[in-house]
């Protein structure tokens, strides 16, 4: 790596470090849970009938199977998701966000907004946030 390369990845690596520990401060004091698992309850929150397939909530986060059967595990012992077996297909587990998990969503959401997204965000130009979401999407994309 050239010096700017290496500049530039240092600000990233501590942007989302810095951005992930917010995230987890915030997700867990407003809610009790760690952001990780906030972040699946929001999927499937906004998924139709706020449920999704394991196989489809794996893809969106892109979380391994047994991470997110671990994650799964917690947040049903919990009592923010259930599983359910598909009808036409026994292969197949459905995953739904209940009515606590909704709970959760709705109590956590407004202090990510307020503490972590609107000051990470704050002072970017339309042209910088679109910049901001192109860079962002490509490096993910590469990195799955």
């Amino acid at each position: 790596m050239d010096a700017r390369q290496q500049e530039a990845w240092r600000a990233l690596v501590m942007l989302a470090h810095s951005l992930d520990e917010a995230l987890d401060r915030q997700s867990r004091r407003d809610g009790g849970i760690p952001h990780a698992y906030y972040k699946l309850l929001v999927f499937l929150y906004e998924a139709g009938e706020h449920r999704l397939t394991m196989s489809e909530l794996a893809a969106e986060l892109g979380y391994s199977t047994s991470r997110l059967t671990h994650a799964v595990a917690s947040l049903e012992r919990s009592g923010w998701v259930r599983r359910s077996k598909s009808a036409s297909d026994r292969r197949v587990t459905h995953l739904e966000l209940t009515g606590a998990g909704e709970g959760v969503v709705r109590a956590v959401t407004p202090g990510q907004v307020a503490e972590v997204r609107l000051p990470a965000l704050h002072g970017l130009a339309d042209a910088e946030l679109e910049t901001l979401a192109a860079l962002a999407t490509g490096i993910s994309a590469r990195l799955r």
